[in-house]
């Protein structure tokens, strides 16, 4: 199944009062133009991509006053945002109110994007077969904006890529359309890191800190002035030297968690050998009250950004001759936890052997609490048991349907739970009754540690991901 965000968008019927270049001089516009629309939010906004990250920044934008259209390639999501339906995050309420307010506009028209103030860009920049940045979403539609920009416009790009994009491919499209000719002057353009975290009850559009850099001071002045009108506080907005620095440091963030999670998770498998419950160390690791930082160790890495954004600067590190060996070796390591928790469902299942076997997966979504599935390490082990010859099921209320291979797989019911030679937790939604998995499952497989409190007299027939093999029992 095709996701609509990975087409390109469609070249709607555009009416436009204007077709040629206009003049600058004669339009007049100047950055104190754009930032008293910015201030009083009289300004027009399209934000380009209704995804994890253009959604709530939309709904966000549109909550403070501003008007704002969101512009998307599929029909459908669009036509669900029409009915008041909040598919990203379920906050119907907010959809509703400001669809009702007329301050929040979903369509597939491109027409928006020459009717606009300002213009954010979030789409999707995935890797290519051979793991190398594929940015043909964001030239596409920066193509479609250097068409019908109007002078005085502000675009930011939020889309992650590598240092360099935004004044080396954004920049150079933009003005090759003709309508506008100096960035800073006519037309502002700037780089701001998108930072969504779904599921996290904390941290939200409104209330999370932004980086923006843009082209010339100008640039950044005014696209700071946007998310200081989003944002709860001012002082949320950090200023970046550049563009390059605002792009490099999204990498570093995303490159600092996959390097972290690739120690522990090779430490998990390193205790493992040595008899030791990696879950323990990171407990007394923990009581220190300073210099440590907890990562957790897993079945893998997943989503929209780690198990991606850490090979876009790989990838341009090699323009400068730079090996990036911390980058490719927490690569490395990550990837190999999925076969690693097919090796721990094996020797759960003993004698028995993979082939065969019914196995339920519990957890299909990349991390707790969202219906995200891209990129999720669960996909993996699953498709390596296929290849094992066992027979898989999954349990995840968040993920009802699954596609692969053209093979549709739906939800299944813990109802069965003791029908199956053996269980394997991946994401513990919290919803999950834990509990229930440790007593009733054969043989238990926890990848995530979370039910080490709750084995009790069944701790024989639990298998932990870093931790050595239950003594006290059989486990089938």
């Amino acid at each position: 199944m095709v996701n609509p965000m990975l087409l390109p968008l469609p070249r709607a019927k555009v009416h436009c009062a204007r077709t040629e270049p206009v003049s600058v001089k004669r339009c007049n516009l100047t950055s104190t133009t754009l930032l008293a629309k910015l201030h009083s939010r009289e300004a027009t906004i399209t934000v380009v991509g209704l995804g994890y990250v253009g959604l709530p920044l939309a709904l966000g934008l549109a909550s403070k006053g501003f008007t704002v259209h969101g512009l998307d390639a599929s029909q459908a999501k669009v036509g669900l945002l029409q009915g008041g339906e909040d598919y990203i995050n379920g906050h119907d309420d907010v959809l509703r109110q400001v669809l009702e307010n007329g301050t929040f506009a979903p369509t597939v028209d491109q027409a928006v994007l020459g009717a606009s103030d300002a213009i954010i860009i979030c789409l999707p920049t995935p890797l290519n077969r051979n793991r190398e940045p594929d940015i043909t979403l964001v030239t596409s539609v920066t193509e479609r904006i250097a068409e019908l920009i109007r002078p005085g416009t502000l675009v930011i790009l939020e889309s992650t890529t590598y240092p360099g994009t935004t004044e080396e491919i954004v920049m150079p499209a933009l003005l090759a359309g003709g309508r506008v000719r100096q960035a800073g002057e006519d037309f502002f353009l700037a780089f701001s890191p998108e930072r969504v975290d779904p599921g996290n009850p904390s941290f939200h559009t409104h209330n999370t800190t932004k980086v923006v850099g843009g082209i010339t001071p100008a640039c950044t002045e005014a696209a700071a002035a946007l998310y200081r009108a989003l944002l709860d506080s001012p002082d949320l907005v950090h200023v970046a030297s550049s563009t390059r620095a605002a792009e490099m440091e999204k990498l570093f963030e995303n490159i600092f968690r996959s390097v972290n999670i690739a120690l522990v998770n090779e430490m998990a498998l390193l205790c493992r050998e040595m008899k030791l419950d990696v879950w323990e160390i990171l407990e007394l690791a923990g009581t220190k009250p300073f210099g440590f930082m907890r990562f957790t160790p897993g079945p893998g890495i997943g989503g929209h950004c780690i198990p991606l954004d850490p090979f876009y600067l790989s990838w341009k590190a090699r323009e400068f001759d730079f090996p990036t060996r911390f980058i490719e070796l927490a690569g490395e390591i990550n990837s190999k936890m999925p076969a690693h928790v097919v090796d721990l469902t094996a020797e759960a299942l003993s004698s028995k052997g993979l082939h065969g076997a019914r196995v339920l997966l519990v957890g299909m979504a990349y991390k707790p609490n969202v219906p995200d599935h891209r990129e999720s390490p669960s996909l993996k082990v699953l498709e390596l048991l296929l290849k094992k010859g066992a027979r898989v099921d999954y349990h995840d209320p968040l993920v009802p349907e699954l596609q692969m291979e053209g093979e549709t797989r739906a939800s299944v019911s813990l109802d069965t739970l003791a029908s199956y030679d053996a269980v394997v937790l991946l994401t513990p939604h919290s919803s999950l009754d834990l509990g229930r998995l440790v007593r009733d499952s054969a043989s238990l497989v926890d990848t995530r540690g979370v039910t080490r409190k709750l084995a009790g007299a069944h701790s024989g027939r639990v298998l932990y991901l870093g931790a050595p093999t239950p003594q006290s029992e059989a486990l089938t």
